[in-house]
């Protein structure tokens, strides 16, 4: 019934508010991450990759490029490069190997992060930006 080929790509980040908390703070998730509870939940035949946690809704509507990278995280290689190929279509944004799934729970933490900047300089475009890293592929 599943194939090979399918990839489910996972930018979900649990955070407190989706119970009524705050949305600076994380639910702790027995598996880790949201991901690698997703990679429990998900038969062993399709791949996975996290990304995207870190880039907000107000980030993706605006109409200027997106001034951010994009962690992705993957025990498949082939979900990471897919993961990475669909960021990478998203005008100014850059795909970062992230490494291994249980990365995700890092990349997952980033954006609660990034929510409180957002509050406390009352914004909505904080991200993040790596430096010194060389291009995807390079």
């Amino acid at each position: 019934m599943w194939k090979r080929e399918q990839i489910v790509i996972d930018a979900t980040v649990p955070l407190a508010a989706t119970v009524g908390g705050s949305p600076t703070r994380m639910l702790g998730v027995w598996q880790g991450s949201a991901a690698e509870q997703t990679r429990e939940l998900l038969p062993k035949e399709i791949a996975l990759a996290a990304a995207l946690q870190n880039l907000g809704a107000e980030l993706l509507m605006a109409d200027t490029p997106v001034d951010c990278d994009v962690l992705v995280c993957s025990d498949d290689e082939r979900a990471k490069s897919a993961a990475a190929e669909l960021v990478e279509k998203i005008p100014g944004t850059r795909a970062i190997n992230g490494g291994k799934l249980e990365n995700a729970r890092i990349v997952e933490s980033i954006t609660a992060l990034l929510i409180g900047l957002n509050i406390r300089h009352k914004v909505h475009s904080a991200g993040i930006r790596f430096t010194g890293l060389p291009a995807r592929g390079a």
